[in-house]
């Protein structure tokens, strides 16, 4: 089972609050990292920065859009931060791309759609040697 960080701005500490009590039900062990921060900047560096020094083995940041908590997470190395609108992207981004942070968006999705394809998120995994792995390899490689 993994372990997963999350956390979020302000505007979505209610959506946190309530995947949090889904993804607890559902066996995982999940750790809130805040949502008190109206710069989500700072809490997507905290919750990327702790995945990506394997403290926990999946994250989830949620803001407003998504957006600037998936931009702010993949300035971190060891980052890959997806941001998640519909099932088939979520299974890709962790089936094709080795994804290790899930984004959603507080007003654009609402809470059963965010928890559905965060089990999904959460369920799929990479597979080293697959066919994406070239692909996966040259963006990592970018970090150099």
């Amino acid at each position: 089972m993994h372990t997963i960080a999350i956390g979020c701005d302000p505007n979505a500490a209610n959506e946190k609050l309530q995947l949090i009590s889904f993804l607890t039900k559902k066996g995982y062990e999940v750790t809130d990292l805040g949502s008190d921060d109206p710069i989500y900047a700072n809490i997507a560096a905290e919750v990327a920065s702790a995945v990506a020094a394997g403290k926990y083995d999946r994250g989830i940041l949620i803001c407003g859009t998504g957006l600037g908590v998936s931009i702010a997470a993949n300035k971190v190395k060891g980052a890959y931060a997806a941001l998640l609108t519909d099932v088939y992207s979520a299974e890709r981004a962790r089936k094709s791309n080795d994804a290790n942070i899930a984004c959603f968006g507080a007003f654009t999705i609402g809470i059963r759609l965010m928890e559905k394809l965060a089990e999904t998120f959460l369920t799929s995994e990479f597979e080293p040697g697959c066919a994406s792995q070239p692909k996966v390899d040259a963006f990592r490689a970018l970090e150099k």
